[in-house]
């Protein structure tokens, strides 16, 4: 007889939270600088005029302005526009 109570198998249980990644402002926003657009993987979304692009390939906002989204190629740009 055991002396000792068994230890179960606990596989499940565990859960992490999510990233909230995606497009945080849409066309036509208004953001300020250091303004975050877009959190993202990869480059699937690619910073234009006045945008720039985190080490994480996250895309914000470098001056005050107004969000406008473009094509180029099969990439989605997004661009600045300042007033």
């Amino acid at each position: 007889m055991a002396h000792k109570k068994g230890q179960g198998s606990a596989s499940n249980g565990r859960d992490s939270h999510g990233q909230r990644r995606g497009i945080k402002l849409y066309d036509g926003d208004k953001v300020k600088a250091g303004g975050i657009i877009v959190r993202q993987v990869g480059m699937r979304y690619m910073p234009g005029k006045d945008a720039g692009l985190g080490k994480d390939y996250t895309i914000f906002a470098l001056k005050n302005g107004t969000v406008k989204f473009g094509r180029s190629g099969d990439k989605v740009t997004v661009n600045i526009l300042t007033e």
